[in-house]
């Protein structure tokens, strides 16, 4: 298709407390006819909240289509991939059924749900960014109320649930997050779980986490543990935390930053996580 050249006439504002700025027509010329190069993009990510939209039928024809658009492979971010449920898609709500107990207490781990998410991504050319969370209703120490239902008049105070919480048995979150891993290995094979980036939680400056900032750093190197007594070469990453320029989420991530290098790994009771993760290399 031939584009017509396009020209916008655009006029600066004029705001009474600047006097001196007057207002002037702009003119900008775009040759939409005259290809210079391809556009590349310099990145190739997505995410959302419901991960059970991901292998239906417009999930897919989406997922297909943003990965056409890319001459990478598009790493995709899904929350709720260990929330509690029987998998019915929501809005800003999803589950996997991942994790349950019995009536003793011990784990059962069903990665139906998982798998096909993941599937979705892999057999389309993507590759998953695996947010490990949330917390599975079963691990949570506070697991009452755990779901929420969202429209667009909800408060945001009555969104963040059981599934915010701390584990009740960080040994147990460990556990879930190993298998987790080995089970990707035996499905997809080493070469390619070693190409996926992992991490911890989303934003648990905010609400999202309903626990301190100590049992977040706890969660972290727990989870980071069994990622890497699974696969000793995993990528993985901080806290996806809010927009740094809020003096809050900047102290947030400074305090996780000094924790990871120069802090006691809760989980192995070393200094620094970082260390140890890399050390291999």
């Amino acid at each position: 298709m031939k584009y017509k050249s396009i020209i916008l006439l655009l006029g600066f504002l004029f705001f009474s407390s600047v006097p001196d700025i007057k207002s002037q027509p702009v003119t900008i010329k775009a040759e939409m006819n005259n290809r210079i190069e391809a556009m590349k993009p310099v990145w190739a990510w997505f995410g959302y909240d419901e991960p059970n939209y991901t292998y239906m039928k417009d999930g897919v024809k989406l997922l297909r289509e943003l990965q056409k658009l890319s001459y990478t492979p598009v790493y995709v971010r899904a929350h709720n991939m260990l929330t509690s449920g029987d998998g019915t898609a929501a809005l800003k709500w999803g589950s996997t059924n991942a994790y349950t107990e019995d009536s003793k207490g011990n784990p059962v781990y069903d990665w139906t749900i998982v798998d096909k998410i993941i599937d979705t991504y892999v057999t389309n050319g993507m590759k998953p960014l695996v947010e490990i969370g949330f917390m599975p209703e079963a691990l949570s120490s506070n697991p009452q109320p755990y779901r929420h239902y969202w429209t667009p008049n909800t408060p945001y105070n009555e969104i963040y649930r059981g599934w915010t919480y701390p584990p009740k048995d960080y040994d147990k979150w460990r556990e879930l997050v190993y298998e987790w891993v080995k089970h990707s290995i035996e499905r997809y094979g080493q070469s390619e779980v070693e190409t996926w980036y992992w991490e911890v939680w989303n934003e648990p400056n905010i609400a999202y986490w309903s626990g301190s900032f100590e049992e977040y750093c706890k969660l972290y190197d727990y989870a980071a543990d069994g990622l890497k007594k699974a696969l000793p070469t995993a990528l993985i990453g901080g806290p996806h935390s809010t927009d740094p320029n809020n003096s809050d989420a900047n102290e947030f991530l400074r305090k996780f930053l000094t924790h990871v290098t120069k802090g006691t790994n809760y989980a192995t009771g070393q200094k620094g996580v970082i260390n140890e993760l890399y050390k291999q290399y």
